[in-house]
């Protein structure tokens, strides 16, 4: 008698498990919250900005050693051998998105923040060390060193942004680009008056130094806030979805043929003004002058967004670059020159600015931002991989500069029609929710 009645007290407390169980529902977690604001958000901002001008600053600064490689420290070697070094560079800080996304989203911010800038840092000072006509020696240092460094550091810098900022988030991440503008601008000048005049060790050294300091400034700055985000999907998955999201197609697909283009005047304009017979001092400025403008252009694009909307801008930017890449085929003097540096330099400073802010505003989801842009930003890695070395090839020993100005216009106008694309189906994209929202209503 006694072990029936235990048995049917058990049961009926397993029945009242089950009920309760059953009951019990899966709660969301509470969606985050956004500060817009304060001490830590602007700190961080600030690191990001340091970062910024110490990573990709520094990469698009490249058309300084591409001139002196070639005319100087790697003189046994062609321009289309030596613009790999830049090339794969690039395609190291951009294309390291893909697996650095993942990375950040599993919470590992302050080990790619660390590892990265100490690597930079590392990689920067073994350069001065290189021996001249040892090409091997420079393409590992600053091709693949300081590429992955900054590829780790690139991403992260941006994205954490999304911590502090919802409302303001393509104002902060336009603000934050101009860092790389700056450092497009303080690098070359720095870089031109040393490499010649106290040699390229020293002067490189020099650089390592100024580029370490301001890595510490953003390694003591920067501060995360929100947890990782809760994966919910492996990226086989991801992908999978977001192949069905035709804009963020267009924009992948304009990310790579919009940026072969791009670096060819970062990197050829100061070898171009070299090679026909300009003033040396004049050379050395015209990609200072390029860079100078290209901050103007991101000061613009922060304030532009707002106003015009980020796939018009596009739309306007990659036009007029494909445009002005085409108008090099005239250059034969300093005011030929001048114009374009001018001319590119603030039509792509607003291009790269609104590069960001334009994936994460095709995520449907916070926690869909690391993952769209390390996909995105590795087919404009891939595109800038290609485009420098097709650059050097077409542009022959000879130097033949109308070859690769028009192979880099049309890859250009390839984007641009891709960014029309990416409008079209935004807007098709906003008017479906909209349908979608008035129907609920009703």
């Amino acid at each position: 008698m006694a072990e029936n009645s235990s048995r049917d007290s058990k049961t009926e407390v397993t029945d009242m498990e089950k009920e309760m169980q059953s009951e019990v529902k899966p709660v969301d977690p509470p969606k985050p919250t956004f500060p817009e604001g304060g001490f830590r958000a602007w700190a961080t901002v600030l690191g990001a900005f340091f970062i910024q001008m110490c990573g990709f600053g520094y990469t698009t600064s490249f058309g300084v050693f591409q001139d002196y490689y070639v005319r100087v420290h790697l003189s046994n070697e062609s321009a289309s051998t030596i613009s790999w070094i830049g090339s794969v560079n690039a395609f190291v800080v951009i294309a390291a998105g893909l697996i650095v996304g993942r990375i950040y989203d599993k919470g590992y911010f302050y080990a790619l923040l660390w590892g990265g800038s100490i690597l930079i840092s590392f990689s920067l000072f073994m350069l001065s060390l290189t021996k001249p006509g040892h090409f091997y020696q420079v393409f590992l240092s600053q091709g693949l060193g300081v590429g992955i460094g900054i590829g780790m550091i690139y991403l992260p810098s941006i994205a954490v942004l999304s911590h502090y900022f919802q409302r303001r988030r393509a104002f902060v991440m336009t603000a934050v680009a101009t860092g790389s503008a700056v450092g497009s601008v303080v690098h070359p000048i720095m870089l031109n008056n040393t490499l010649d005049s106290i040699g390229f060790a020293k002067g490189t050294r020099a650089s390592a130094g100024l580029v370490s300091g301001l890595l510490l400034i953003s390694c003591l700055l920067m501060r995360t806030r929100l947890p990782p985000p809760q994966m919910k999907s492996d990226l086989k998955t991801s992908l999978i979805k977001f192949s069905k999201d035709k804009a963020y197609l267009c924009c992948t697909a304009a990310f790579f043929f919009f940026i072969i283009a791009l670096y060819f005047p970062i990197f050829y304009l100061q070898l171009d003004a070299t090679k026909h017979n300009l003033s040396p001092n004049f050379a050395f400025y015209s990609l200072v002058i390029l860079n100078g403008t290209q901050l103007f252009g991101r000061i613009a694009a922060t304030f532009l967004t707002g106003k015009v909307g980020i796939p018009y801008l596009a739309i306007g930017a990659s036009a007029c670059c494909s445009i002005i890449i085409f108008g090099m085929i005239g250059v034969s003097s300093v005011a030929s020159v001048v114009i374009i540096a001018v001319l590119y330099g603030f039509a792509s400073g607003i291009y790269v600015a609104i590069m960001a802010p334009m994936v994460a505003g095709l995520a449907d989801d916070f926690s869909e931002i690391g993952m769209r842009m390390g996909i995105s930003f590795t087919m404009a890695g891939v595109g800038g991989l290609v485009g420098t070395p097709i650059d050097g090839a077409l542009l022959t020993s000879e130097f033949h500069w109308w070859k690769p100005a028009v192979f880099s216009g049309v890859m250009g106008m390839v984007g641009c029609s891709l960014y029309i694309g990416m409008a079209y189906f935004m807007r098709q994209k906003a008017a479906m929710r909209a349908a979608a929202a008035a129907q609920s209503k009703a």
